[in-house]
Order: C-alpha cells, then sequence, then structure tokens
C-alpha cells in the first residue's frame, strides 16, 4: 500500500455538500443581522468568565455586517475571540489525519482490527452494543466529544471489515458520544457549568439522568443494531454504498485469511499511546490543566502513537514522513468547513443580535406555565446551540437568565438545566454548524444529506422522549430546588 493512499481523507462529494449548505447558512444569518434589532444585556467578570446580567437587556445601535463580509467572514474568525478554540480544533484535526495515516501505512490499525474481528465474530451484535456503550458513557460522565474525532477512522474501518457500512460505524462512535454527551449524567461541561451558575449542588439529580441515559442507550444500540442488520440483508440500500467499496476492500478480513501485518511492537506501542489518550480523557474532570489541554496534549499523544508506529513497523524516516504529510493533506478540506461553521456566529454576534434573540425568548417564556417554560427552554437552547456550539460558553450566556426565569414561572432550577442540556446536545448531532459533525463525516464517504436523512426519524423520537421526561420532572418537580 502507498504511502500516498493511506489514512483517512475528506470526501469530495461530503465536501462539497457540506460546503454548499454552511455557504446558504452564513447567507442566510446575514440576511437574520438585517431584520433583528441588534441589543445587549451587560456582562460581569465571575471566576474569569463573562456573565450576563439579566435584568441589563437594552437596544443598542444596529451594527450589521456590510454584505461582502459575510463571505470574508471564515476569515475573520481567525482574529475573533473564538480564534484560540479554532486554531486548537484545526491543529488537532490535522494531528490527528496525519498520525491515522501512519498508523493506516504501518498495518497498525487492520492488525488491532482484526483481531477485534477474530474475537467477536460470532458475537456481532454484542460488540455494536459494547462499542455503543462506550461511546455513550464517555460522552454522559466525561463531556467528551471533540476528542472522539481520532477513533472514528478506527470504528468505521471495524466496521466495514465486519461486513457493514460507513453509517454503522458513524453510530457506533460519534452518534453514540454525542447521545452520551446530550443524556449527560455527570458531564462537566454541560451539567457541571449549568449547575455551579444556577447555585446547584454539583451533579445532583443524577438518578434522574441515569434513567435518561439508559433509555438513550436502549434508544441508539437498537438503532444502530437494526441498521446494521438492514445492511447485512441489503447492502445496496445503503446511497454511499459505491463510494465505500474502494475503501472496504482495504480492511474487509475473510474468516480464513485474518493476517495480523503489522509488528508486535509497534501495535503495543499504538495501543499504549491510546491508553495515555484514555486515561487523559478520565482525569479531565479531576485535574484542571488535562481538562483546559485536553485536546492538544490527545493531539501530541496521537502524533506519538503515529510516528512510533511508524519507525517500530521499519517504515523509515522518510516514509513515515512523507505518509504523515498525505494524511495532513488528506484532511485539510476540512479546515474550511471547520471556519466557515464557526463564521455563522461570528456574523450573528457581529452584528449585535444574539442577545435580542435570547431576550425576546426569555420574555415568551416568562408567561407560561412551568410545563410549558421547560418545553420552551428546551426549544431556546436548540436554537441557540445552531450558533454556539460549545456547552460551557451558552450555559456561561444563557443560564444566568434561565436560573432566575425558572423560579418566576414556577420551574425548579434543576429542570431549567436540565432542558437546558438536553438542547444544548441532541442537535449536535444534526446541524451542519457543528465542526466535529462535518469532519466526522468527512472522514467517511457519507454526506450531511445522507447522514440527515438517516437520523431524522432518530432526532425526532429523541425530541418526543426528551420532552416527555420534561414533563414527567415537571410532574415530579425534580429538584433539589
Amino acid at each position: 500500500m502507498e504511502g500516498q493512499q493511506s489514512g483517512v481523507r475528506i470526501g469530495r462529494r461530503a465536501f462539497i455538500s457540506a460546503a454548499l449548505i454552511l455557504l446558504v447558512l452564513m447567507i442566510g444569518a446575514g440576511i437574520l443581522t438585517r431584520l433583528v434589532p441588534a441589543g445587549e444585556y451587560q456582562r460581569t467578570v465571575q471566576d474569569g468568565r463573562e456573565i450576563l446580567d439579566p435584568t441589563s437587556f437594552s437596544l443598542t445601535q444596529a451594527r450589521p455586517l456590510p454584505v461582502w463580509r459575510w463571505f470574508t467572514a471564515p476569515v475573520e474568525v481567525l482574529g475573533s475571540s473564538d480564534a484560540v478554540m479554532v486554531i486548537t480544533i484545526i491543529l488537532f484535526i490535522l494531528l490527528v489525519g496525519g498520525s491515522f495515516a501512519v498508523l493506516d501505512h504501518a498495518g497498525v490499525i487492520r492488525t488491532i482490527i482484526a483481531r477485534i474481528v477474530t474475537r467477536f465474530r460470532s458475537r456481532r451484535y454484542v460488540l455494536i452494543a459494547v462499542v455503543c456503550l462506550f461511546f455513550m458513557a464517555m460522552g454522559a460522565l466525561l463531556g467528551v466529544f471533540e476528542e472522539t474525532v481520532p477513533l472514528i477512522p478506527i470504528i468505521v474501518a471495524l466496521a466495514w471489515s465486519m461486513g457493514w457500512d460507513s453509517l454503522t460505524g458513524l453510530g457506533m462512535s460519534l452518534l453514540a458520544t454525542g447521545f452520551g454527551f446530550s443524556a449527560a449524567i455527570a458531564n462537566p461541561f454541560s451539567i457541571g457549568v449549568a449547575q455551579r451558575i444556577a447555585g446547584l449542588p454539583l451533579f445532583s439529580g443524577a438518578w434522574f439522568r441515569f434513567i435518561v441515559f439508559a433509555v438513550m442507550y436502549v434508544l441508539v444500540a437498537t438503532f444502530v443494531i437494526l441498521h446494521a442488520r438492514h445492511v447485512e440483508h441489503d447492502s445496496s440500500s445503503n446511497l454511499s454504498w459505491p463510494e465505500e467499496q474502494a475503501a472496504r476492500a482495504r480492511y474487509r478480513q475473510s474468516s480464513d485469511d485474518l493476517t495480523f501485518v503489522a509488528p508486535r511492537r509497534a501495535v503495543t506501542w499504538s495501543v499504549s499511546c491510546l491508553g495515555v489518550m484514555l486515561a487523559i480523557v478520565l482525569l479531565g474532570p479531576l485535574v484542571p490543566i488535562f481538562q483546559t489541554y485536553s485536546l492538544p496534549i490527545i493531539g501530541l499523544a496521537f502524533v506519538a502513537a503515529g510516528l512510533g508506529a511508524g519507525f517500530m513497523a521499519g517504515l523509515g524516516a522518510r516514509d513515515t514522513f512523507r505518509t504523515f504529510a498525505s494524511g495532513l493533506a488528506g484532511i485539510a478540506p476540512g479546515i474550511l468547513l471547520i471556519l466557515m461553521a464557526m463564521s455563522i456566529k461570528h456574523i450573528v454576534a457581529g452584528a449585535g443580535i444574539m442577545d435580542t434573540i435570547l431576550h425576546g425568548a426569555a420574555t415568551g417564556i416568562s408567561k407560561t406555565s412551568p410545563s410549558v417554560a421547560s418545553l420552551l427552554i428546551y426549544a431556546v437552547t436548540l436554537a441557540m446551540n445552531f450558533f454556539i456550539g460549545s456547552a460551557s460558553a451558552k450555559a456561561f450566556l444563557m443560564m444566568p437568565l434561565l436560573a432566575p426565569l425558572a423560579d418566576l414561572v414556577g420551574l425548579t432550577r434543576q429542570i431549567a438545566v436540565t432542558a437546558f442540556c438536553f438542547g444544548d446536545g441532541f442537535s449536535n448531532l444534526m446541524y451542519p454548524t457543528n465542526a466535529v459533525l462535518l469532519i466526522g463525516l468527512g472522514l467517511t464517504s457519507v454526506s450531511y444529506p445522507r447522514w440527515f436523512r438517516w437520523t431524522i426519524l432518530l432526532q425526532l423520537m429523541t425530541l418526543v422522549v426528551t420532552a416527555g421526561f420534561l414533563l414527567l420532572a415537571v410532574s415530579l418537580h425534580f429538584g433539589p430546588f
């Protein structure tokens, strides 16, 4: 296998469809800034983070961006307040792409997958259930989402080796992580931050969220297993099937030809580095430096895994670094998608209409009953998540307003936090403005429209189920307060 063919690459169709959708959304955001008046809340700084004063809203002078700046916004993002986060994500994605290419070229990925296939060939659906549980637990307990990107290509390749398709692999990894992040038992980035701002005991009410998690797990695992069974019986039903054939051929292992092609020491080294990455994720909530710098550290650990495996597999320095560069080139188109996705928030925030939208929603919620208010908080957070992907950033923006609002309408703050977390997470896997979703899809042959068609019924079912949980929480007066 040539180094230039190794690793993962942003699919052309997936890239074009995502870029066109984001371009339309950028234009739509620009038009929105001409229709909504500008306004703002006053902010105060607490513990180094900005928190808005819920009583301080006032209209301000309109400052919509010129039309030409709608199209330069992806570049302007690099000079905005989100620049550090954006650059960190871009570097992380590049490091993952280069390192995965070396691991692929060295045969490490195929060796690991072959061993998993050998172990679970007779328990195929148990494998899906276990992998889904692992990824969902990572999201629900540790707030992992972006950190799963290095594992997506591995799980997709595993799905191919089992005779399934890219959607099955994405379901076991990306979909499961996103749903786990949303059904947050102790997610420090959503539950933790929101409860702290609302004045609630940290991670209180976990018993209720555990029930939500269990229901969501059954829903996701069943959804993925049924899809895998369908693919086994009718592979032509997968609209992405033709584009998958070349990639699938590299990883397919027959029962009588499971050759472990990578040296043992290369595989051991790579697995050890993956273990280090997992340890960093587990220690994140406990060790502040790991929580703050988890992405860069995990990215460097993945580089160590890739380069170390390349040398140990005998590729030599020239071949190893050439393959790494090829992996960088393959993943590089994803940079534009990240910048375009982040530019939508930049356009809206630059025009000063974000606070106006939030104020209008809060005004409407204040006139409703507790049951309706819980659903409206859910809906408003879903809308805000379209523009602001970060759970903690959204919590600092919204919870200072939602906590006293809950008191006003007779809703417990715990329910307000729960509604916020539902709205913050589940739509991450539906909105094309989510950079992790776009990159995850770009690493496969699955386009965003194909993903949307595949998941939309699950998403709608999830909205109904979680809305039911909120109404149940209201009837139970879910607290402590």
